[in-house]
């Protein structure tokens, strides 16, 4: 049950009953979040980018090294930058359900900027593992040590701003980061909570296990492209989380916190990669990357490239009442589906 292939039927049930339970994990994680952002201090942009990154990026830790050590590294890689393209994409949905104003003018943020940014280095670094000598110490690639200095080091920069150098202009509809005066939780402790986003955080582990194993039951079963599997359906699954909580976010007005989910999250799945590279123990992750790998983190850097335009160009209306960026991801991202079937 736990190494052997899985039938397709239960493959199909393993990767629904890990969605349903990613959602509602990812519904109630927001609540907990947004009150122990403003508790923390630590702003709804940082902790959304930092705390919820990494609880609703587990899910495609887990994913990505589960198939990366179960010798599958094309669905791992897959699964990592597809998550991050189909994350990306999360802004539109939660672009769709904020209907005042578009979403990027509304939750201006120099930390969201910046982790934009941060996410853009994070990926190309990955291709240039790619492109680099296939060279390992002690089973890992040297451009895994650097992706994860560079991480570390540019949420010091992040953090460590005393004071901004960049504005946005504040409009009526622009929505200030400031502490809620009315906390939900207010009859429990700060500890009671943290323990809470815990426990949600194991449950998204296992249900990241459930579809990595799905995944390659898949593979084996129907003879799918790897780099369609990791990127779309493993990418859907990993993606829920990201979407679900800026979903969540914008209809509770915490419209920082959601688009800091998804461009914190984002930054961490790309970390996925080593992740990945560590526990793929036949050699680089990034030299086992194909050509469709290879096009997803191209993808998924410029739908990113997009997203920061979006963010600075700030329409309060664009096209279809989305911004000009919501509807280029729309289909950048349906293009590179169509190009991974065919």
């Amino acid at each position: 049950m736990f190494s052997a292939q899985w039938p397709v039927w239960l493959a199909v049930v393993g990767f629904v009953l890990a969605g349903a339970v990613t959602v509602v994990c990812s519904v109630r994680i927001v609540s907990l979040g947004d009150t122990l952002a403003d508790r923390s201090g630590k702003g709804e942009a940082f902790f959304g980018a930092v705390f919820f990154g990494l609880v609703t990026s587990l899910s495609g830790i887990v994913m990505t090294a589960v198939s990366a050590a179960d010798g599958a590294p094309q669905l791992a890689y897959s699964n990592a930058v597809g998550g991050i393209a189909v994350q990306t994409l999360a802004i539109v949905a939660a672009d769709v359900a904020y209907r005042r104003v578009n979403l990027e003018h509304a939750a201006a943020s120099e930390q969201n900027l910046l982790f934009g940014c941060l996410l853009i280095v994070l990926l190309s670094t990955a291709l240039l593992g790619a492109f680099s000598p296939d060279v390992t110490v002690l089973g890992v690639h040297p451009v895994s040590p650097i992706m994860v200095a560079f991480y570390l080091g540019g949420l010091k920069l992040v953090q460590g701003r005393s004071r901004p150098m960049w504005l946005a202009v504040s409009t009526r509809e622009t929505r200030i980061d400031r502490p809620d005066e009315y906390d939900p939780f207010g009859r429990r402790s700060t500890a009671s909570l943290v323990g809470e986003f815990v426990v949600i955080a194991a449950v998204v582990v296992v249900g990241g296990w459930a579809v990595a194993r799905a995944a390659e039951s898949l593979v084996a079963a129907t003879g799918l492209n790897a780099g369609f599997v990791g990127a779309v359906l493993m990418g859907f699954v990993n993606a829920l989380p990201e979407t679900v909580t800026a979903v969540t976010a914008v209809r509770r007005g915490a419209l920082t916190l959601a688009v800091a989910a998804i461009i914190g999250g984002n930054s961490l799945d790309a970390l996925n990669l080593v992740v990945g590279d560590v526990a793929f123990r036949a050699g680089s992750l990034y030299h086992a990357a194909g050509p469709d790998q290879l096009f997803l983190t191209t993808a998924a850097l410029l739908m990113t490239a997009v997203l920061l335009g979006g963010l600075l160009l700030r329409q309060p209306r664009g096209w279809w009442r989305l911004g000009f960026d919501g509807v280029l991801l729309a289909a950048i991202y349906a293009g590179a589906v169509v190009t991974l079937l065919f």
